[in-house]
């Protein structure tokens, strides 16, 4: 098992260019840890407290599924607080094994991964527009993604590595907001480029300001500039949360992969 990648690598995950776009952004990064056999089974982990990712083939034959689990176990085990992103068919059979070994593991966030081919126009309108984020908007912009990473339970950042991601995303061109007609920003997100593909991340809009389609209306808005400047629009979402799921599919948002998070208690 090799502890680098290359070409074979990336030929691999465009076999799952949007279930894995991640993945393959990280792997052209530092990583922590990082195994490849080149053909059937890579694993990554960036950095905590990041999850581990495991991309495999559909299809896994039983010896591949315990070659990945012996994998994960040595190079980053559940029992050792480790958080494993992989898809359901071997996410079950990773289940099973931490059973018998009497883990308590279990299915900690189940993610929808969407492309979005052709964007359709919201049916109801918000009103306000869009801005794209400068440099006079980033203390406002670290605030509004530090509340998003609070919301979704993520691992609490320094104020000031939020303050430099959000600083980087405005550098990049690539966080904007939704201000209503008053002018006051009510919703924020981002995309990250990588490999064709236009990530959309960072959805968040303020508590008071929610249920007035503001968020469909702003991640339209990007998406459209995305598909207009040549790249496939993408996201994740968390696949429990069924009025996001709904407000993606209405503006074009199309199902094209799932995958699981595991976890066991330290």
């Amino acid at each position: 098992m090799d502890r680098f990648v290359d070409d074979r690598d990336f030929a691999l995950l465009r076999q799952d260019p949007y279930t894995f776009s991640v993945l393959d952004r990280i792997l052209r990064g530092p990583c922590a840890c990082m195994r490849s056999d080149h053909s059937r089974l890579i694993l990554c982990h960036s950095e905590a407290p990041y999850p581990v990712w495991i991309w495999t083939p559909d299809g896994l034959s039983e010896a591949e599924k315990a070659a990945a689990w012996a994998l994960a176990a040595e190079c980053c085990p559940l029992e050792a607080g480790y958080r494993l992103m992989m898809k359901y068919e071997l996410a079950a059979y990773f289940l099973a094994q931490a059973g018998e070994a009497g883990m308590k593991a279990g299915i900690s966030k189940e993610l929808f991964a969407y492309a979005c081919p052709e964007p359709l126009p919201p049916r109801e309108t918000a009103d306000g527009g869009l801005h794209r984020c400068t440099e006079a908007d980033e203390k406002e912009a670290a605030a509004l993604l530090g509340r998003f990473f609070s919301e979704i339970g993520e691992h609490r950042r320094p104020d000031e590595v939020i303050l430099e991601k959000a600083r980087e995303k405005i550098a990049e061109k690539a966080l904007f907001f939704w201000k209503d007609a008053g002018g006051r920003t009510v919703a924020c997100c981002g995309w990250r480029h990588n490999a064709g593909l236009a990530t959309v991340n960072d959805v968040y809009t303020l508590p008071q300001a929610r249920r007035k389609h503001y968020a469909q209306n702003l991640v339209y808005a990007v998406t459209k500039l995305a598909r207009d400047d040549g790249w496939m629009p993408t996201l994740y979402t968390n696949a429990n949360y069924a009025a996001s799921n709904a407000c993606y599919q209405k503006i074009g948002y199309t199902l094209r992969g799932r995958l699981c998070t595991l976890g066991c208690p330290v």
